[in-house]
């Protein structure tokens, strides 16, 4: 099976997401949207469940009316893409404007009398933008100067994920796919299952990792050049600077808003790499991860949005490229919608399940040698799609 990605046009290549790329400077000023309406306009608190409604909303409308983007830049024009500056310092410039606004929530929660309701607005939307925060802690994470690792870490600390860039870079991705690996979905596996499976689990398995790097390097595990520790202290520093600011009433903010903002990832990933199984030789080896092994999209608002996360399946087969050069790959597994309108699904099970499970089945063109099935319900998935097929 071919995996190779649409040919460009050979004509002279031109980023036509460039500017769009510098509006993401946009996303973290969400969590100011209900506070300025509130604080300084005098609205009243349902303007704290603006961005809610824009994201989960008009961000599917959006990926609808615009539709798919599959272009793809030319090889010949990705070395000058990547050596582009201006992708960076837009990423760059995201992780001040995340902290700024994260303790501006915190602020708000603390300092002005909300009913529930707006509360929980307020936690929803700066998980939102912390959730978007962890992201750039992805892209950030993955490259190889130090600048842009330590960035990462910075990035992840204000919602206490700093463990991530271990887990996922040396944990998800020798592991995605398989059945050994936490933060890959099974399917008939609900996200709340896999919840309870991929926090804890993500956490253990990034904290093994890099003992055993410090351990091989003959370094103590508990120090600052442990990555995790480091991560850590930059959470309790900053969270020590908001309760002795605005006192301890400001805490369950901290946690809810955290929780809501980590357990965006882990949507992310239960969606990304559903159902699909990479197979083990006889000998063992289990076969490399090739784009038809993660879920796609190419909606462009939400995919604008989170820098190309969506072009998932190029980012494990590649994955050392920048948000501005992954490609769109012919063979790879396509979502419904963006992530926007797939989060809501994924955190209805029945839902999700009649919206994902034939098409699974589809995609992997009734092979259910290559489904990664939830070990509880194998049987019963395997009579209702897999009748006399192969597995």
């Amino acid at each position: 099976m071919s995996t190779d990605p649409p040919v460009p046009s050979p004509q002279a290549y031109r980023d036509f997401k460039r500017p769009a790329w510098l509006l993401s400077l946009a996303v973290p000023l969400l969590v100011g949207m209900g506070p300025l309406a509130v604080a300084g306009l005098g609205a009243g608190v349902g303007w704290l469940w603006a961005p809610v409604v824009l994201v989960y909303g008009l961000g599917p409308l959006l990926d609808t009316v615009l539709g798919a983007d599959r272009s793809n830049p030319p090889e010949s024009a990705v070395p000058a893409l990547e050596q582009d500056a201006y992708y960076r310092r837009v990423t760059y410039a995201l992780v001040p404007l995340l902290w700024a606004m994260f303790v501006l929530a915190a602020w708000f929660a603390a300092t002005w009398p909300l009913p529930w309701h707006a509360r929980l607005a307020l936690v929803l939307t700066t998980g939102m933008v912390g959730g978007f925060g962890i992201n750039l802690g992805h892209e950030l994470g993955h490259k190889l100067t130090r600048l842009e690792q330590r960035l990462a870490l910075v990035a992840l600390a204000p919602t206490g994920y700093g463990h991530f860039c271990v887990e996922h870079n040396r944990g998800h991705h020798r592991h995605v796919a398989t059945p050994q690996d936490c933060a890959s979905a099974r399917m008939g596996e609900s996200i709340w299952r896999f919840l309870a499976r991929e926090m804890p689990g993500g956490f253990v398995r990034a904290w093994r990792l890099e003992a055993a790097r410090l351990r091989l390097r003959g370094l103590p595990v508990l120090s600052l050049r442990n990555d995790i520790v480091l991560a850590g202290a930059l959470t309790t520093l900053l969270w020590s600077a908001l309760v002795l600011w605005l006192g301890w009433r400001v805490l369950p903010f901290l946690l809810l808003a955290s929780f809501w903002a980590n357990f965006q990832l882990t949507t992310a990933n239960y969606i990304e790499h559903y159902g699909l199984l990479r197979r083990h030789a006889a000998d063992g080896t289990v076969e490399r991860c090739t784009p038809r092994h993660s879920w796609n999209s190419n909606h462009v608002f939400s995919n604008w949005a989170l820098f190309h996360l969506q072009r998932h399946a190029d980012h494990h087969a590649h994955p050392g490229r920048r948000y501005q050069s992954l490609r769109h790959f012919n063979d790879a597994p396509q979502l419904p919608t963006g992530y926007f309108g797939m989060f809501p699904a994924a955190y209805l099970p029945p839902l999700w399940f009649a919206l994902m499970d034939r098409r699974l089945v589809e995609a992997l063109q009734g092979d259910a040698s290559r489904v990664n099935f939830d070990p509880r319900k194998r049987e019963r998935l395997m009579r209702r799609w897999f009748a006399g097929g192969r597995g």
